[in-house]
């Protein structure tokens, strides 16, 4: 199973640089997790740099994966992570959620270069 972070998806729907190697994690919807901030922050880029028709298929494609809501578990060992790696709370919510079910965050966000259970693609 892999978490694919939103740097991963905005790549792919961005047709950025790193897609192909980000879409190597894409092929299985059903091994992908996806925390509902990660849908957050892909639909608001998508929206904001394109057009609302394109972030909701972006979100639709996301809305395959298996889409994990924050729980108040999540949201405590997200706070306990935060304070121990000093991420943002977004790729704190992304690791905890990780974590908590057991899989690979795929990313090329730096604040996770360093984690444990991280694929850094750069």
């Amino acid at each position: 199973m892999f978490l694919i972070d939103s740097s991963g998806w905005i790549e792919f729907f961005t047709n950025g640089t790193l897609v192909n190697v980000f879409a190597r994690y894409m092929k299985d919807p059903a091994r992908i997790v996806t925390p509902t901030i990660v849908l957050y922050e892909v639909y608001k880029k998508i929206k904001r740099e394109k057009t609302e028709e394109e972030a909701l298929a972006a979100a639709s494609i996301i809305n395959r994966t298996v889409v994990i809501d924050l729980s108040e578990s999540i949201a405590l060992f997200a706070a306990d992570l935060s304070i121990k790696y000093s991420l943002p709370m977004a790729d704190a919510i992304v690791y905890a959620t990780a974590l908590e079910k057991n899989c690979k965050v795929v990313t090329s966000d730096t604040h996770f270069k360093e984690l444990n259970k991280v694929i850094f693609v750069s």
